[in-house]
């Protein structure tokens, strides 16, 4: 069965692979589709597109937008971003990641205050990128045994309860969603139980749909067989399409596998298609 992945980052966020080898472990794992979808930046859609044309396989430009609702962080994964609109898309994109870029000091400062000497240069040889999320912060932690492993880091030093660590203001996710409806792009709320329950979800979808949102993620890395099925339940509700991928972010989290995730994912292909319809409407 063909099999798509429209969920991964390269290092133009906090993945480890470039938008290019990310194309060809994508061609080599046997996928016929996959999404590029870095957090909050445009950066790699070009190399990514150019090197699927090359390499002959489907390759949509994304992007992961960090957005919250009512207190709640929510992502949403916007897909087949048209490369006309993406100097517009990126405007206010770029100025998350200035304010990013300003947080991410601050974490370091407040880290090095407290004893742990960890630099920028240092984060940024894993990411080749300067705006940064916690997750290559923990690995440097974790590299200087200031901690076991990242999610110990994540629950500990870069919590958001310890100090350290302060988020940015994150944009409305109904108001990000009507954004990108002009440029024809398919937004899609990404792993919808990571932040909410079931009856939460089903709470915000009505506003969201209200507002545009074309998809969901029903097959994700974390879910099991009972979650998907909820998830599809749910979907199919509130007449959205479905989507999925596995959040491959290569060795920053080596246990997530392009296209299989924790080793069960298929994510079909017909989503892709579906999707790709969809899109520029």
């Amino acid at each position: 069965m063909k099999r798509c992945d429209l969920h991964t980052h390269s290092n133009c966020s906090d993945g480890s692979l470039s938008p290019r080898e990310l194309v060809l472990a994508a061609k080599e794992c046997g996928l016929s589709a996959v999404a590029l979808t870095d957090h909050n930046t445009v950066a790699g859609l070009r190399e990514f597109l150019d090197t699927g044309k090359q390499e002959g396989i489907e390759t949509v430009a994304g992007c992961e937008f960090t957005t919250a609702y009512n207190g709640t962080e929510l992502h949403l994964v916007g897909l087949f971003l048209p490369p006309d609109a993406w100097a517009a898309i990126d405007v206010p994109l770029q100025k998350q990641r200035e304010e990013k870029h300003r947080n991410n000091d601050l974490l370091l400062e407040r880290l090095r205050a407290n004893g742990y000497a960890i630099t920028r240069a240092e984060v940024e040889a894993l990411t080749h990128s300067e705006e940064f999320n916690r997750n290559p912060v923990a690995h440097v932690l974790v590299s200087k045994g200031y901690v076991a492993s990242t999610q110990e880091a994540f629950d500990t030093l870069l919590s958001e309860s310890v100090g350290f660590y302060v988020p940015g203001k994150r944009p409305d996710t109904l108001s990000v969603i009507r954004f990108l409806k002009p440029f024809g792009v398919v937004t899609v709320l990404a792993h919808p139980f990571l932040n909410m329950d079931a009856q939460t979800l089903c709470d915000f979808l009505p506003h969201a749909v209200d507002a545009g949102l074309d998809a969901m993620e029903t097959h994700y890395t974390d879910f099991d067989a009972q979650k998907t099925a909820e998830a599809q339940r749910i979907a199919a509700h509130f007449g959205l399409l479905e989507s999925g991928g596995s959040d491959f972010h290569g060795t920053r989290k080596a246990h997530v596998l392009l296209g299989t995730g924790k080793g069960s994912l298929c994510v079909p292909y017909d989503f892709y298609e579906k999707l790709a319809a969809r899109a520029g409407g």
